[in-house]
């Protein structure tokens, strides 16, 4: 079998798209609830760097109730989402959301990359899933970006939006260094772009911050929009790295962002939805992920008051 799902699958959900708006819960749209409520965190799947099974159990461990996949388990469970979602309930892990990987805008290319991501969304609601991330392959290599392209962008991701959301699986967008939604100006243009009943906003705060932004100032502009966050920190580098960055993501409270005004902010905004702590790499090779995972909730329980 196909590691993704079938084409008649794929057709049958969209047939059921008026069925499956109707019963969405709206909870699931954005991170906004009643006074009161409080954040649930998770944690990204991505530090282990592809040994999923092993990320699972981790997690779990550490007593996170929720846990972000990468496209990367599709090789293993593509066409068997019920045995994914059978692991994960036996480690009592909701699977909060997907990263289904960038968008592209290439002429000629704007139906595949709607079919890819909502196969995406499809296997999402397969294993009982939340949210579809995507992030985008769109920046421009060899000019500035130009309006052409975050139109054309904003059209493609609400493309895919409609049609996820009709799966009931509503689509978050991941401000990202290197993607057309690098700096806070360019991420404003996406929105700007994008059909708000489809596309809301997944905020990296590291990003954000790396981008050239103050993610406090995001979450106030983007209270409305915001469907869930990224919750990581990021520090300066006095030299270049390998791949000619500056910078690289740390463990919470080992970097420059103000986690302490972030979540005043949240609590402002009334948020009450699901924030994924996520490191793209162990910084500490001597450490494994688990162990900087732990440095993070340590981080997150002690220094800010939260439970995990």
């Amino acid at each position: 079998m196909s590691s993704t799902l079938s084409r008649r699958n794929f057709l049958l959900g969209m047939g059921a798209g008026t069925i499956a708006f109707a019963s969405l819960d709206l909870s699931r749209i954005n991170g906004l609830s009643k006074a009161g409520s409080t954040i649930r965190f998770g944690y990204a799947a991505i530090t282990w760097e592809g040994n999923d099974v092993q990320a699972i159990n981790d997690i779990s461990e550490l007593g996170f109730p929720g846990i972000q996949l990468r496209s990367n388990i599709l090789k293993d469970f593509g066409d068997r989402p019920g045995a994914l979602r059978d692991l994960l309930a036996q480690h009592k892990l909701e699977m909060v959301a997907f990263s289904s990987g960038g968008v592209g805008i290439a002429p000629g290319t704007e139906a595949d990359e709607i079919a890819k991501h909502v196969h995406n969304a499809q296997f999402v609601k397969a294993v009982g899933g939340r949210y579809l991330q995507v992030t985008d392959s769109a920046r421009p290599k060899d000019r500035k970006p130009e309006a052409a392209d975050f139109k054309q962008l904003g059209h493609v991701l609400s493309e895919i939006g409609k049609r996820s959301n009709d799966l009931g699986i509503p689509v978050g967008y991941h401000n990202h260094m290197g993607s057309l939604g690098e700096a806070p100006d360019e991420v404003d243009r996406i929105m700007d772009a994008t059909d708000l009943a489809y596309i809301k906003l997944e905020l990296d705060i590291a990003h954000y911050q790396q981008g050239g932004g103050d993610p406090v100032k995001a979450i106030r502009k983007y209270r409305d929009r915001l469907l869930f966050l990224h919750i990581k920190d990021v520090e300066s580098l006095t030299t270049s790295d390998s791949r000619g960055r500056a910078y690289r993501f740390v463990e919470l409270g080992k970097g420059r962002v103000d986690l302490k005004s972030v979540f005043a902010a949240l609590k402002d905004v009334n948020f009450g939805g699901w924030a994924i702590i996520e490191l793209d790499g162990v910084p500490d090779k001597s450490m494994t992920p688990k162990q900087c995972a732990q440095v993070s909730k340590k981080y997150l329980e002690e220094k800010l008051g939260m439970k995990v």
